[in-house]
C-alpha cells in the first residue's frame, strides 16, 4: 500500500454507512473513481499517508465521511425556466448541499414526456457538479389524460415517472401507468392531492386559514389520494412512492399499508418537519407557500414520527426555484415553491439529530442507500468498489442561511436569516471534489 495504488485518500474523519452498518474512525481511499480501501489508523497506515502529496489529501478531522447524499425530488427547471434555474445551476446547488445524485421533476417546459426531453436533459447534465437522473412524465403533456410513451422513457433512462406538480385524478389511468411501470420494474412516483378537493387552495385548510381570510388546502385531499393509491397498488402489485407526504392520516395510511406488504414507499420534506402554517400570518412570506402546503403542528409531529419509526424512508428537498420576481406578488398569486438543496442536510441536524429524534445513521440511511435502493441510483453506500460519490460533513459548524451565499439562480428561501448547525464541508463526485467550503 503506497500514496501510487491510490488517486486520494480523506484522513482522519469519522466514516458512517448506513448501508453496511457502521461508524468508525478511518481513512478512506480512492482510486480510478471507485472505493478502494476504508483503513483504521496504525503506525502502519500512518507512514502510508506519510507518502501522499497534500494535492492527494482530504483532512477530515472532526468531521463525518458518508456515502453521497441524494435528492429523489428536484426541480431543476430546465429546459423553459432557465431564469429560475438551470441543470448546470442546480447542479452546484446540489454539491453546495451536501448531495452527489439528485432525480430532476418532469414539469419543465417542454415536459419530460417524450425520450427527445430525456435526452436533452442528460445531454445538459454530463460533466456537471451532481449526478442527474430524470423522472419522465407519468402522462402526456401532465395533462393526466393519456398516458406518456412510458416504455420509450424507460428505454432512454427514465428511473421513474411522475406528473408532480399534478395529481393523476383518473383511476384507471393511474392503473394502467402502475402496471406498465411494473413491467419496467420503476417506482410511479405520486403527487397525491386529490384536484378535486384541493382546487384552489392556497395554504393549509385550518384556523389559520380562517384568521388569514386564505382559501384552505384540506389535509382530506391528501389522504384520499394516498389510499386511492395504496388500494391501486395493492391490486396491481406495482412499486408505489408517495411524494412529500405531510398529513398525519397519510402517514398512518402508509404506515399501516406497509404492515400488509403493500410496495409503497414515501419521503418528508424538511418544511413539513419544521415548519407549520402558524409562520404564515406574521409577514405573509410567500416562499411559504408550497404545495403541498405546509401543514399544523399535529401533522407536523406525525411527520416526525413516521421518520422515527421508518414509514417514511426518504429525506427530500422539493427544490422549487422561482425567481424573485415570480414571487413578489400577494401570497395567493404567488407560485407555489421553495428551494431545498443548499438547507436539507442543515434542517436536519438541526431540527432532527440535534433534537434526538434521529441518529446521524438513521438521517443518513433517508438521504443515501433508501433513495438509492429504491430507485436503483448508483451509491449510497461506501463498500469497497462501489462509486465515490462521498460527503464530508462538519456537523457542528454553525451558520446563518444568507440569501446572497445560494448557489442558485433562486432564493425563495423561508429560512433565510435562519441559524442553523451542520454543513456539509466537501463533496466528491466520481473521486473528483466538486465543492469545497473552505
Amino acid at each position: 500500500m503506497g500514496s501510487k495504488k491510490y488517486d486520494m485518500v480523506i484522513t482522519g474523519g469519522r466514516v458512517i454507512d448506513s448501508a453496511l452498518g457502521f461508524g468508525k474512525d478511518a481513512h478512506l481511499f480512492i482510486k480510478d473513481q471507485k472505493i478502494a480501501a476504508i483503513e483504521a489508523n496504525s503506525p502502519a497506515i500512518q507512514r502510508v499517508l506519510k507518502t501522499f502529496d497534500d494535492s492527494q489529501i482530504v483532512n477530515a478531522e472532526g468531521k463525518l465521511v458518508v456515502p453521497g447524499l441524494i435528492d429523489v425530488h428536484v426541480h431543476l427547471r430546465e429546459p423553459g425556466n432557465e431564469g429560475a434555474e438551470t441543470i448546470e445551476s442546480g447542479c452546484r446547488a446540489a454539491a453546495a448541499g451536501g448531495f452527489t445524485a439528485v432525480c430532476c421533476m418532469p414539469n419543465t417546459h417542454p415536459r419530460i414526456d417524450s425520450q427527445e426531453t430525456v435526452k436533452f436533459v442528460q445531454d445538459r447534465a454530463k460533466n456537471k457538479d451532481a449526478r442527474v437522473y430524470v423522472a419522465g412524465a407519468i402522462t402526456k403533456n401532465l395533462e393526466g389524460e393519456e398516458l406518456a410513451e412510458i416504455g420509450d422513457l424507460v428505454k432512454m433512462g427514465a428511473v421513474a415517472i411522475t406528473d408532480d406538480g399534478y395529481y393523476v385524478q383518473n383511476p384507471a389511468i393511474m392503473r394502467r401507468a402502475l402496471e406498465y411501470a411494473k413491467m419496467f420494474d420503476i417506482p410511479v412516483m405520486q403527487h397525491a392531492e386529490d384536484s378535486l378537493l384541493s382546487k384552489g387552495g392556497i395554504m393549509n385548510e385550518s384556523y389559520q386559514s380562517t384568521r388569514l381570510g386564505i382559501k384552505g388546502l384540506p389535509a382530506v385531499a391528501e389522504e384520499i389520494a394516498v389510499l386511492r393509491d395504496i388500494a391501486l397498488c395493492r391490486v396491481t402489485g406495482s412499486r408505489l412512492h408517495i411524494q412529500h407526504i405531510s398529513t398525519k392520516r397519510a402517514v398512518e395510511a402508509v404506515r399501516q399499508a406497509k404492515k400488509e406488504g403493500i410496495n409503497v414507499t414515501t419521503e418528508a420534506c424538511p418544511h413539513h418537519f419544521v415548519l407549520t402554517d402558524d409562520e404564515i400570518g406574521k409577514e405573509f412570506n410567500t416562499n411559504l407557500r408550497v404545495h403541498p402546503p405546509i401543514r399544523g403542528a399535529e401533522d407536523r409531529d406525525a411527520v416526525i414520527e413516521g421518520l422515527v419509526d421508518g414509514t417514511i424512508e426518504c429525506i427530500a428537498s422539493d427544490h422549487a426555484p422561482h425567481s424573485t420576481e415570480d414571487k413578489d406578488a400577494e401570497f395567493d398569486r404567488a407560485p407555489a415553491g421553495m428551494i431545498g438543496l443548499e438547507t436539507t442536510l442543515a434542517l436536519v441536524k438541526t431540527y432532527l439529530i440535534d433534537k434526538a429524534y434521529l441518529s446521524w445513521a438513521d438521517a443518513i440511511r433517508k438521504m443515501t442507500i433508501n433513495p438509492a435502493s429504491i430507485f436503483g441510483f448508483q451509491g449510497g453506500t461506501l463498500e469497497v468498489g462501489s462509486v465515490a460519490d462521498i460527503t464530508i460533513i462538519d456537523p457542528d459548524k454553525r451558520w446563518t442561511v444568507k440569501a446572497d451565499k445560494f448557489r442558485s439562480l433562486s432564493r425563495n428561501s423561508p429560512y433565510i436569516g435562519y441559524r442553523l448547525s451542520g454543513k456539509a464541508a466537501t463533496t466528491i463526485l466520481d473521486g473528483r471534489v466538486v465543492f469545497s467550503g473552505k
